[in-house]
């Protein structure tokens, strides 16, 4: 396939923020009566929206999923992020090679708030590869796995998704991808926070990857 453009997500695939943020989700859960171990906690909620998973949360919990409790939750997740957040190993030199390699046309689309990814991208020198493309799926009608955060990105790129490549780290992100009709290739290393390249194959991506290095040469 000769691809005309590059959609990354961002948790997991352009910053390493799975432990930050599912350690501060975990231990609000805790507080509201709903104890999980860290891996249990990423089990849950890996490339999910806290929001989308209501449902879940007050049924374990007892209580209600409060406007206020999420503020918190995104309160002590922003500082947590502030503080320790790395890129993900490779990813800031891959996205510059990319981006040259595709004249500019890449994207972010997160399922992220706007806040939260503008934060990240910020913080670890990917700001000026994507500032004018970055899309959050809660400014979408739906958010993953349905694919609108990826056909937005597409559509502002003037590429049609099947011309389009999608890297993602989880099987909520790789049904996204593969929804909207482009080719995903999955990012499945040896750390904690990622989907296991089964499970990443099974959802559809097409290839997986475990460096970053190597993303440029696959596509």
């Amino acid at each position: 396939m000769n691809f005309q453009a590059v959609l990354f997500d961002c948790d997991g695939v352009l910053v390493d923020s799975e432990s930050i943020t599912n350690g501060v989700l975990r231990d609000m859960l805790e507080e509201s009566g709903w104890t999980l171990t860290p891996a249990e906690c990423m089990r849950f909620f890996i490339g999910k929206a806290v929001k989308d998973e209501r449902v879940l949360i007050e049924t374990r919990t007892g209580q209600p999923l409060t406007e206020d409790w999420m503020q918190r939750f995104r309160e002590r997740r922003n500082v947590g992020l502030e503080a320790r957040l790395q890129p993900i190993r490779n990813a800031v030199e891959a996205v510059a090679n990319i981006h040259a390699r595709y004249a500019g046309r890449i994207a972010c689309a997160s399922g992220a708030d706007r806040f939260k990814v503008d934060l990240q991208l910020n913080k670890c020198g990917l700001m000026p590869y994507f500032k004018d493309f970055i899309f959050s799926g809660h400014e979408m009608p739906r958010s993953k796995p349905a694919p609108d955060v990826y056909l937005a990105a597409a559509a502002a790129l003037g590429v049609d998704p099947q011309r389009c490549a999608v890297v993602e780290d989880t099987v909520t992100g790789v049904i996204a991808g593969v929804a909207a009709g482009a080719t995903v290739f999955g990012y499945s290393p040896a750390e904690a926070g990622h989907d296991a390249p089964n499970a990443l194959r099974a959802a559809g991506a097409a290839a997986i990857f475990t460096d970053m290095r190597a993303l440029a040469d696959l596509l």
